[in-house]
């Protein structure tokens, strides 16, 4: 365990596209715990919006210029495809930085397990961006079951969908299984760790992949899969970003009661759009998007937790400060992982 942070988390964030823009540095500017020191990214474009919208930061093009800052660091924070996270990460932990790691956490297994023992080495903390588990539904329907309120759950179903069959317009679109791509590596390591955190550890798991992209070569557009858990419950989980008509985020059925909800949470959009987690509207769900407990002919709208985002790194500097545990163990994200592997082994 390396020494205490007191001062401001010195933090430098790689990659500035979806994951660097989007997520991590708004969260890491709005907590006065962090100051965001340095910005990597080799675009021009995103490094002038970089310098626009975070002047205080400084911008270099490559990850060399980066680890030449190192002693003026505490934290780096790995928003790059996945490819690069073992060889960004395990020089990060050389050069004693704490490191969070955005999902997917690494290609395979077995380097998850290398990053894991090289951090444990080194002294450093390592945790990786499940920022999921600060969704709006997810915390209502952890409150829910927390309560009893759905009985004894038997079946629980997640879908993660949208309608965009023109692809993401980045590395996604054609990246190949070993790269680390296809929907399952990505949203899966979403929806089955939401999985394993509410129902337990994963006693058996099947699958389904396929590629309706244009990149034959790449990795899967859409996947199935279906986890028995040790607790005896099953879930059943779909991802999808070619769905013309999509299904509810979730769909729980209990000996009690069910619990559906339509719509994914709206911190992602919120924070594209500019919106700051200081803002009072940040994180509250429309009423029309209220999940529904009860049984059919008198189910009820449910008044949703406020979803958190920051609360990743308020429990991150918490961590880094010796003050509690990380946010999110890597060993969780581990396990997830090994699970999405079995899946692609016979898919």
């Amino acid at each position: 365990m390396g020494a205490a942070i007191i001062a401001p988390i010195r933090t430098a964030v790689v990659g500035f596209g979806v994951s660097g823009k989007v997520f991590h540095a708004p969260l890491i500017a709005a907590d006065p715990a962090y100051s965001l020191d340095v910005i990597v990214t080799a675009d021009p474009r995103r490094a002038a919006e970089a310098a626009r919208l975070y002047p205080e930061a400084r911008i270099v093009g490559t990850s060399e210029e980066l680890f030449a800052l190192s002693g003026q660091l505490d934290l780096m924070v790995l928003g790059t495809p996945p490819l690069t996270h073992m060889e960004l990460g395990a020089t990060a932990i050389a050069h004693g930085l704490n490191l969070v790691v955005d999902k997917p956490f690494v290609t395979t297994a077995a380097h998850g397990e290398e990053l894991l023992a090289r951090a444990s080495d080194a002294g450093v903390q390592l945790t990786v961006f499940q920022n999921r588990r600060w969704d709006a539904d997810f915390l209502t329907l952890r409150k829910l079951l927390d309560e009893g309120a759905l009985g004894e759950v038997r079946t629980f179903e997640s879908r993660f969908e949208w309608w965009r069959p023109e692809g993401f317009g980045n590395w996604r679109d054609s990246a190949t299984l070993a790269e680390g791509g296809g929907i399952l590596h990505d949203l899966g390591a979403h929806v089955i760790d939401q999985a394993i955190q509410l129902f337990g550890p994963v006693a058996e798991s099947y699958g389904e992949t396929a590629n309706h992209g244009p990149h034959p070569e790449a990795a899967d557009t859409e996947a199935f899969v279906s986890l028995r858990h040790e607790s005896g419950i099953r879930s059943r989980l779909w991802m999808n970003g070619m769905a013309a008509q999509v299904g509810p985020r979730f769909h729980v059925l209990g000996s009690k009661a069910g619990y559906t909800k339509w719509g994914l949470d709206g911190q992602e959009p919120a924070l594209a759009a500019g919106v700051t987690p200081s803002d009072p509207s940040y994180g509250s769900e429309p009423q029309e998007s209220w999940g529904l407990l009860g049984v059919d002919g008198s189910a009820a709208p449910v008044p949703p937790e406020k979803g958190s985002y920051p609360r990743f790194y308020s429990e991150l500097a918490a961590a880094l400060r010796g003050r509690g545990p990380l946010p999110v163990q890597a060993a969780e994200a581990l396990e997830t992982l090994r699970v999405i592997e079995s899946i692609h082994a016979y898919a």
